[in-house]
């Protein structure tokens, strides 16, 4: 059961008495609970292990890998499998052998033991918790077969595998490399799966070795279209109607809503009709995070086309001039530049005259040639004047994508601009996003620029995510403690802050955590907020319940609201600018960015009263008197 604050708990509900009684204390986060096939224990995963790492771009600690399986003894009689053994022999005088009579006696005994119903010692079961002894990592899919406990493990460092405890050998096995599986009810089989591949096989004991998987090849369904979309409406209609975070539905007669679209099921002809349909039933509530895509529907083959990593153009002799490199850090695939490469005999201005030996000014379009091009070798005839005359060769891998490098080549240019403007006493970061990918770019050019004065932080285009706590929290930080050493200037102490003045660029693209993050800016008084009014959409979304056709719905199942003022907040509004200033649309695309400017003119006034440095090392002390 999930806690209102701290960590969740695993409760054991008595169906007569109604009552619940916690198996855990919530001081460690628990889950996957499920009892063993005799009915003797309770296993279940739980973070107990604590085993820090330390971060290499700053004194600052992270946990992972802390969860190991643990298992309770549901009555008090039930002795742990791991229990101590006395190791003295006990001499008899004298043997007695057991009798057929006997046999069936004991046999009767367990045949009776186990039509038992399961006993529970509900009193001081918290103290009878005990671990597996494995190694910390990450675990689910816990299933327990009479003394045989199977489990996915994942660590850090190291790929996902099935395996198996055997509680009476006290051995741990791992059984191969699969991240799912699912056991029978007479628990003789086991399915497990591998991508997009399935194969059953007997429940396992040791390594697994798959002969043959299932045939899936001529597997064929009829499909009932018509009703499977009125099913999927419904659940539709069903999902949002108790997983919406506000019960009274904004209002809306949610029943009524169903009654009004629900007739127009039957007129659909095609999957996007459907979503349409279901787009505009949940569109009445006036929300963000409402989304409805996917589904079964056709999808086209994608053509990859290779591409330069370059803005081109075409002259008038028809040859294509090489008007601008995009910048690229050719050491990562993400971002590597095809005609900045190493070894790579290109320059802006030059012509590409050939491809591959076919003249360009021959073709239609130069793409024409670079169909099924991208990740392939293709030789380039380029020369330095429109005229084959005088032309060299060069080997060039064309990208996929360029979208990384136009981004990239756009940061780089704001960087260079501000430090051009400030004389290299303003840092910029750009944060494209609320996630992974925008958390690797503050880190990535937040550190190296801590020795700045100022800062320029742009969340405009900011589609959003979750990490804007851990952002805000070192753009927060105060400064307390000063360090030195003997032959050194003064630096912060062991945390990494930024000092100086702040300016946080937004434009209505900063979404969701994006209208969050200069949100909390604002309210921390971090510095001025600059640019036009966010998105705002910021009640959110944990994902979805798949459809049976594999389509989804998104609902907004939990939302922000201030906590001074007690208050919904940005939902509908975004947030507003200290500073509004708008981007013209000719002068943008002429490469003037007017808020970028606006930012840095108001970052140097700020400046311009402020007292350069760190804090002076003080007088060292005197300790002879």
């Amino acid at each position: 059961q999930p806690a209102q604050r701290g960590e969740s708990k695993i409760y054991l509900y008595e169906l007569e008495s109604k009552e619940a009684t916690p198996v855990t204390d919530g001081w460690y986060g628990v889950g996957n609970p499920t009892f063993s096939t005799g009915g003797k224990y309770l296993f279940f995963t739980s973070q107990r292990d604590f085993n820090p790492i330390y971060s290499w771009t700053e004194w600052n600690h992270a946990y992972n890998d802390m969860s190991k399986i643990y298992f309770v003894t549901l009555a008090k009689s039930t002795p742990s499998p791991f229990e101590y053994e006395n190791d003295e022999v006990e001499v008899k005088d004298e043997e007695r052998e057991t009798s057929d009579e006997d046999k069936n006696d004991a046999k009767g005994d367990k045949d009776a033991e186990e039509e038992k119903a399961m006993k529970v010692d509900l009193d001081g079961i918290i103290s009878r918790i005990v671990a597996l002894p494995i190694d910390a990592g990450s675990y689910r899919g816990v299933t327990v077969i009479d003394n045989q406990v199977y489990y996915v493990k994942s660590k850090q460092g190291s790929s996902t595998a099935l395996y198996l405890y055997d509680l009476k050998k006290e051995k741990e096995t791992e059984l191969g490399k699969y991240r799912s599986y699912i056991i029978s009810a007479d628990h003789k089989k086991m399915m497990l799966t591998t991508g997009k591949k399935y194969a059953v096989i007997d429940l396992p004991k040791g390594k697994i070795t798959v002969k043959d998987y299932v045939d899936l090849s001529n597997m064929k369904i009829m499909v009932d279209l018509k009703a499977e979309w009125e099913q999927i409406f419904n659940e539709s209609w069903r999902q949002m109607k108790y997983f919406f975070y506000a019960p009274n539905m904004h209002g809306v007669d949610w029943d009524a809503m169903r009654e009004k679209y629900a007739p127009l099921v039957s007129y659909a002809n095609n999957r996007n009709d459907l979503n349409y349909i279901i787009g505009e039933m949940i569109g009445e509530l006036n929300v963000g995070h409402s989304y409805v895509s996917g589904g079964d529907k056709p999808k086209p083959e994608r053509i990859k086309v290779g591409l330069f990593g370059a803005r081109i153009s075409r002259d008038g002799s028809g040859y294509y001039q090489i008007d601008e490199i995009l910048k690229g850090e050719n050491w990562t695939k993400k971002t590597r530049s095809p005609l900045s490469e190493l070894g790579v005999n290109v320059s802006e201005g030059d012509y590409i005259i050939a491809i591959n030996g076919k003249s360009t000014s021959e073709m239609d379009d130069i793409y024409e040639a670079m169909v099924n091009k991208a990740g392939v070798q293709i030789e380039l005839t380029v020369s330095s004047d429109p005229t084959a005359e005088g032309a060299w060769k060069t080997i060039v891998v064309p990208t996929d994508n360029e979208a990384n490098l136009y981004y990239y080549t756009w940061v780089q240019n704001n960087i260079k601009k501000v430090n051009e403007a400030t004389n290299g006493e303003v840092g910029y970061i750009h944060i494209p996003d609320m996630g992974r990918g925008g958390l690797n770019e503050f880190v990535k050019y937040f550190y190296p620029q801590l020795t700045k004065r100022a800062l320029i932080i742009d969340d405009r285009g900011n589609g959003g995510g979750n990490v804007s706590p851990m952002i805000i929290e070192r753009l927060a930080r105060e400064a307390v403690i000063m360090r030195m050493a003997r032959n050194t200037g003064p630096v912060p102490g062991r945390i990494s802050f930024m000092l100086g003045p702040k300016i946080c660029l937004i434009d209505q693209y900063s979404a969701s955590d994006g209208d969050l993050f200069p949100y909390q800016f604002k309210q921390l008084k971090l510095g001025k907020l600059v640019g036009t009014r966010t998105w705002g959409g910021v009640i959110g979304i944990r994902g979805s319940l798949p459809f049976i056709d594999g389509g989804s719905l998104h609902k907004p199942e939990f939302a922000n609201y201030d906590f001074k003022e007690n208050k919904w907040a940005m939902e509908g509004v975004g947030v507003e600018p200290d500073v509004w200033i708008d981007n013209d649309p000719a002068k943008e695309y002429a490469g003037e960015d007017q808020q970028l400017n606006k930012a840095i003119e108001l970052i140097l006034i700020e400046l311009e009263n402020l007292p350069k440095g760190l804090p002076e090392i003080p007088e060292f002390p005197d300790k002879s008197k």
